[in-house]
């Protein structure tokens, strides 16, 4: 496995949160909570990236994750580039690894990459100069650390200590690297039950992960819960063969409703990563309630973000410094 810490100590890459220490992970939690805002206040920003340029890397659709890193990026003082795929010269033919030296050319310090096939992120980091970071925006349905960080940050905001609390996760877990970073990270911090919810298809083998009870009806599912994440059906990951769930159906079975939400506890947080179907996974009365935090999730998405940019900025400086 690439190594994403230094042999200074310093976070260079930012691939997988396994095998990151829980003291790491705190420290970037505690960095992001700095980077956070009342909602009528000014975005925080500082000049941590001044002198640096960031390439967002998107070779997979995005909203939030590709609007997210540009405004840390740029609250952070940074230089971004954003490259269109449509428009890069992967269309023409030209490999990742030719696209990624020319932009180190062009003196990229770190790179935002997001793409559908397994292992790019990881490729891309064990190729770059020793100079430069790289950052999984996103990885096939495998990884997304950044998301694994803002819900568990957004959980702590709102619960406190991890350990104590039953989590839910509903829907279509096989397919989604959200679940998976989530999962990862929550097992980090101990979660006192972790429940995955949802058809036999949808959920991961059980030998990934271990600890995670399976439900397969929603009501069971959300018992006593202090935290609900709703997650939508991956369609753009099926096999070719598969059969995708009818819509309508699959909001009869495991859609989250303010009648199967009072299975949990009265004050359990509602969660989704975005983006929402409604009527499919989630119902609007529950997307738009008092317990809902998905908006805030997306608040702590850019503060992450930029608390990830300016730890892996620690390194550079660091490098350089050692060059010098």
């Amino acid at each position: 496995m690439l190594e994403q810490i230094a042999p200074n100590g310093l976070l260079r890459h930012l691939i997988t949160l396994d095998g990151l220490e829980r003291a790491l992970v705190e420290q970037l939690l505690a960095r992001s909570r700095y980077y956070l805002a009342g909602a009528d206040a000014r975005a925080p920003r500082d000049a941590s990236l001044h002198g640096f340029t960031v390439a967002n890397l998107f070779f997979e659709a995005s909203t939030r994750t590709r609007a997210s890193f540009e405004l840390a990026a740029k609250r952070l003082d940074a230089e971004v580039l954003n490259l269109d795929v449509n428009t890069s010269s992967r269309i023409k033919g030209e490999s990742i690894l030719d696209t990624i030296y020319t932009l180190e050319a062009m003196h990229i310090d770190i790179f935002v990459v997001r793409d559908a096939s397994t292992g790019v992120p990881d490729m891309i980091a064990e190729s770059v100069a020793p100079h430069v970071c790289v950052l999984n925006a996103g990885e096939s349905n495998t990884s997304h650390p950044t998301q694994g960080l803002l819900d568990l940050l957004t959980i702590q905001l709102h619960k406190g200590d991890i350990s104590g609390l039953r989590v839910a996760i509903i829907g279509d877990i096989r397919h989604s690297r959200v679940a998976r970073s989530a999962a990862r990270a929550l097992e980090l911090f101990e979660v006192g039950e972790l429940r995955f919810v949802g058809p036999q298809e949808f959920l991961p083998d059980a030998e990934e992960f271990p600890q995670a009870a399976r439900v397969h009806e929603i009501d069971a599912g959300l018992d006593g819960v202090d935290v609900v994440m709703a997650l939508r059906i991956q369609k753009e990951r099926f096999d070719e063969d598969s059969e995708i769930p009818d819509g309508e159906e699959y909001f009869r079975r495991f859609g989250l409703t303010g009648q199967r939400l009072k299975h949990a506890r009265p004050d359990a947080i509602v969660m989704h990563p975005g983006p929402m179907n409604r009527g499919t996974e989630i119902d609007s009365d529950v997307a738009d309630s008092a317990q809902s935090v998905i908006r805030e999730q997306v608040t702590n998405g850019v503060a992450v973000r930029m608390a990830v940019l300016a730890q892996v900025a620690e390194y550079i400086r660091a490098w350089r410094s050692a060059q010098s």
